[in-house]
């Protein structure tokens, strides 16, 4: 992948992109959502923000580092400038247009999901606490409903 084969692509799916070769922002579902590369050290990134990260309670952030682990799959939580984001970080050179759709929507789904079910996708990577933590919270929202026992 090269930055002209990203504009080439971003052009493609006609979206309103603003910026320049190597630095693009554009919004996709509501969310702001920026890709970032640099080809002289092979390294690009998609990123969109969430929150300040003076908002974050101590289980909110526990429960996207948890996350980090089965749920986000390629795209991570991540603090910089006093900020949550949403980003998926990966070689330039060996990224296809293939990977870097998916990570484009990845992004856009972390952010989408903070506070609820920390999910980049419809996958869950096993291992971690994700899935005990989602199913106790589904089970309580039925009993809050009056529909379990």
């Amino acid at each position: 992948m090269s930055n002209a084969k990203i504009s080439a692509l971003l052009e493609k799916l006609e979206l309103d992109v603003q910026g320049d070769e190597g630095n693009w922002r554009f919004e996709l579902s509501g969310r702001l959502v920026m890709i970032i590369t640099d080809e002289s050290a092979d390294r690009m990134r998609v990123i969109a923000p969430i929150v300040s990260s003076a908002e974050l309670s101590e289980e909110l952030l526990r429960r996207a580092m948890q996350s980090n682990f089965d749920s986000a799959l390629d795209a991570r939580y991540a603090i910089a400038k006093e900020t949550l984001w949403s980003a998926f970080i990966h070689p330039l050179s060996s990224l296809s247009e293939h990977e870097l759709l998916l990570g484009i929507g990845q992004v856009v789904n972390l952010v989408t999901t903070f506070g609820s079910s920390f999910s980049s996708g419809l996958l869950l990577f096993g291992g971690g606490d994700s899935q005990g933590i989602r199913e106790q919270e589904l089970l309580e929202a039925l009993v809050n409903k009056g529909l379990a026992i």
